[in-house]
């Protein structure tokens, strides 16, 4: 009870923390240091497109007040300085951290040269590294991988089985594509220490040579299976989560490309079915459709046995 009425002592002292959500559940991390300028570089790969455009814009911006503030400083630095007060500086900043030169200003002394110098080497690196950023922007391969919202149980020939599926939505080759199923349960040790272990769980099938269209997957809950027994009450209480992962290539440009998504155990449907996406119409043609992506349906009653007449 003293260790409980401490750590409820040092949250309230540190507030709620950062919120970081996990799978869909809201995590507070407290006291951990965000070193933003040891990951510049992710923030700007993972930022959307206007968030991007926005801390460049505001970047531009901080860089010329800095150095139309240094300009400033000195005394009569800038020759036809117009408008002679600080956004005579500042616009005479844009164009040497722009290397635009109109030459209507320009710097008339050693201390005004020497900013200029330091502004333009730091206009040139900072353009190429706005260049390359966006080129990587542009370049980043994305996946279309879209999963099924709820994973199934169900009885396929006589054994229970998990089924999950996913769709390529962009219909691009992905070759040699495999997929990861794993399984998340809180665990106490016979020493009484909480854990939260990580579980495989075997694929039938975790190899496809070409997964273009859709892909079900299926764990066989056999003897040897972690989920073997348990029931969806027991996987609650445990807080079971499962997280599928499908990586592989694309067949055009060769990049490799990888989708995640995580379900929890209340996202498990039992003794329910997918619906088929694949469907033939009376002209014999093969439609796929993807509308029915995450449909699914009660397994159907098992037929009555027949009973003999007076039996």
């Amino acid at each position: 009870m003293a260790a409980t009425g401490e750590r409820g002592r040092q949250m309230k002292q540190h507030g709620k923390g950062r919120q970081v959500e996990v799978g869909g559940r809201i995590i507070h991390v407290h006291r951990l240091p965000l070193r933003l300028a040891h990951d510049v570089y992710h923030v700007c790969m993972t930022m959307s497109w206007p968030q991007f455009y926005v801390c460049i814009a505001a970047l531009f911006f901080v860089l010329n007040v800095v150095f139309a503030s240094l300009y400033q400083l000195g005394a009569a630095s800038i020759a036809n300085q117009y408008p002679r007060d600080f956004w005579g500086a500042f616009f005479f900043s844009v164009e040497t951290l722009a290397t635009v030169g109109y030459g209507d200003m320009h710097p008339q002394t050693v201390y005004a040269h020497v900013v200029s110098m330091l502004e333009i080497f730091i206009g040139m690196m900072s353009l190429a590294l706005v260049t390359g950023v966006t080129f990587a922007r542009f370049s980043l391969p994305r996946s279309r991988i879209v999963f099924a919202r709820h994973p199934v149980i169900r009885t396929m020939d006589g054994q229970q089985v998990l089924m999950l599926r996913a769709a390529n939505a962009r219909q691009n080759v992905i070759v040699d594509a495999q997929a990861q199923l794993h399984m998340l349960l809180n665990t106490v040790s016979s020493e009484g220490t909480a854990l939260r272990r990580l579980h495989d769980l075997k694929l039938q099938r975790q190899h496809h040579p070409m997964f273009v269209l859709s892909w079900t997957l299926m764990h066989v809950i056999d003897a040897y299976s972690p989920l073997y027994g348990r029931s969806a009450e027991e996987l609650a209480q445990l807080r079971a989560g499962f997280i599928l992962s499908i990586s592989g290539s694309d067949e055009i440009t060769r990049q490799p490309m990888a989708s995640r998504h995580i379900f929890q155990h209340e996202d498990i449907r039992w003794n329910h079915q997918y619906q088929d996406l694949l469907y033939t119409d009376e002209h014999g043609e093969d439609h796929v459709d993807f509308g029915l992506l995450h449909a699914i349906s009660p397994m159907p009653e098992p037929p009555a046995p027949a009973t003999r007449p007076g039996g």
